[in-house]
């Protein structure tokens, strides 16, 4: 009788590695133990599968049903599931599901509503939030995740620093991850938050382009740092016609062009390689000032500007601000 009952047990034994294979092939390998639990298995089977390496463990509350190299997916799985059944992939974690590429993180994060039991794990950071509603999840298929818009303001507003911030929203932008338009609305219903302001900067920057820098804060830059007052949107006939010069100190042979996000579109390659080689030739000084670069490291470029500007003549009559 004892091999039937051997026969029968290891038969029992591969019908629930069949059941998590089952669960875990929708969900890129990864399972939670609460759903290997309700599929059968004991916590004693989850762990002689663990120590005989036909599984791995991803943190405290999920496992992956093999022992290879854990892809993206996987891991993204892998945090959804250890923040607990109402969690989502949320911030930077729910871009990088939808596509977003270039951007690395260590802990990936999701979102729980408040009051929501909160499934502790040193893989995942588990946020509550208020601002948590049921249509704000995204509709496709992979891990539970919010919509790209509303993941990428609370991604900048989670973000560890303001560079960090601005470079989450500039690559979702560049990347069509998700469009500024959506982005802005999203912003507008988040009432207070610690980094607010930076962060309505920057989209502002995002939807504006190069204008609403150079016509609101530019200038006020530059008195703030005691510089020269510029001459903003000067007009120029090439070749092909008028074009603008962002900021110009013409007294000083100084240019500086302002880069929105439309000038890593393929399209205003040419038109602004050309433009640059036509102001060169003026016997201008020209500068470029990302935007990304006005709000992350503005000190760095401005340096560079009064450098420019003193070559070109200028003297500082006071102490720098």
């Amino acid at each position: 009788m004892e091999p039937r009952i051997e026969g029968r047990t290891a038969s029992l034994r591969h019908l629930k590695r069949s059941r998590a294979a089952a669960i875990a092939r929708d969900q890129a390998g990864a399972v939670s133990r609460a759903q290997l639990y309700a599929a059968g298995l004991t916590r004693g089977e989850v762990r002689a599968n663990v120590q005989a390496r036909r599984w791995q463990r991803v943190g405290r509350h999920v496992v992956v049903v093999h022992t290879g190299p854990l892809a993206q997916a996987t891991l993204l799985w892998a945090a959804q599931l250890s923040g607990g059944p109402r969690a989502r992939l949320d911030g930077a974690s729910s871009l990088i599901a939808a596509g977003l590429t270039g951007f690395h993180l260590e802990v990936h994060r999701v979102s729980v509503p408040r009051g929501a039991r909160v499934f502790r794990d040193a893989r995942v950071d588990v946020r509550q939030t208020r601002r948590w509603r049921a249509d704000d999840v995204f509709p496709g298929a992979g891990p539970p995740r919010t919509r790209p818009e509303i993941a990428a303001v609370r991604g900048a507003l989670w973000a560890r620093s303001d560079r960090q911030a601005a470079l989450l929203l500039t690559m979702t932008v560049q990347q069509g991850v998700a469009p500024v338009d959506r982005i802005a609305r999203a912003l507008l219903q988040v009432k207070k938050a610690p980094r607010l302001r930076f962060v309505v900067d920057v989209v502002t920057d995002l939807v504006g382009g190069v204008r609403s820098l150079a016509e609101l804060d530019f200038a006020a830059a530059c008195r703030a740092r005691g510089l020269p007052e510029p001459t903003r949107q000067v007009v120029r006939r090439g070749p092909d016609g008028r074009y603008y010069l962002d900021v110009l100190w013409e007294e000083f042979g100084v240019v500086v062009e302002i880069d929105g996000i439309q000038h890593v579109l393929a399209q205003e390659v040419v038109a602004d390689a050309l433009r640059h080689n036509d102001v060169t030739l003026l016997h201008l000084r020209v500068l470029r000032l990302p935007v990304l670069g006005f709000r992350v490291a503005a000190d760095e470029f401005f340096a560079q500007i009064e450098q420019a500007l003193v070559d070109g003549g200028w003297t500082r009559l006071g102490p720098a601000a």
